[in-house]
């Protein structure tokens, strides 16, 4: 979960973000443990027989890392709002999201942290979908005017001008109004009227080889 003070931290490299939404700035490596001297020496506790080995501990579940770019931060902790703004891009294992100014609401509860994310201005989203098969995923990319992520489900919700690409079909808003729905799935759901364009590759021709005429055996002389 993000909080103000996570976020404060995340929201590095401020003017110099990735050129694409598929780059990522390389992570810091961990600083090496400081060498031992020759006259280090720790005397460990005498060990009792009796003692049973501890079971190790399950591992805890990894965090997920959201990494936001952008050219200016304002974070408001009375009101637990954080606001970036210019050429914004958003890195997360879940998505990647781009626009002119995101809007972070963060819940008062330590516990949920981040509960809303607002993205306004040239908004472009990428989300994965994975393959039942077990294949490589099916990469869906919206785009839209406005775009409001929902922590507690997952779903984007674009309006204005929103249409959603996948591979060579896109699914097109035709009213204002309507509302395209991408869940954490990546599954899509359309509320308003719409248009669908399917597109297929075209087929090679192949030229056909014309068949050689045979040629006719002379007649023996008698």
């Amino acid at each position: 979960m993000l909080s103000l003070a996570v976020l404060a931290e995340t929201a590095r490299g401020q003017g110099s973000a990735p050129a694409t939404l598929s780059s990522r700035s390389p992570r810091p490596t961990p600083e090496t443990a400081p060498s031992k001297k020759a006259n280090d020496v720790k005397v460990s506790p005498e060990k009792n027989t009796n003692d049973k080995p501890k079971e190790s501990a399950s591992p805890a579940p990894e965090q997920i890392v959201t990494e936001i770019y952008a050219d200016k931060t304002v974070f408001d902790s009375a009101k637990s709002i954080g606001v970036f703004t210019g050429h914004i891009i958003v890195i997360d294992p879940r998505f990647q999201i781009r626009g002119d100014k995101l809007t972070i609401y963060i819940s008062k509860k330590q516990s949920e942290g981040l509960e809303t994310a607002v993205v306004e201005g040239n908004v472009g989203i990428v989300r994965d979908r994975p393959d039942p098969g077990g294949g490589p995923p099916s990469r869906m990319v919206g785009r839209s005017d406005k775009a409001v992520y929902t922590a507690k489900t997952g779903n984007f919700e674009l309006t204005g001008n929103a249409r959603v690409q996948q591979g060579l079909n896109t699914h097109v808003a035709t009213s204002p109004e309507t509302v395209m729905v991408l869940n954490e799935k990546g599954e899509l759901q359309t509320t308003g009227p719409s248009r669908t364009e399917i597109r297929q590759p075209p087929k090679s021709e192949s030229t056909p080889t014309p068949t050689p005429t045979p040629t006719p055996s002379p007649t023996a002389t008698p």
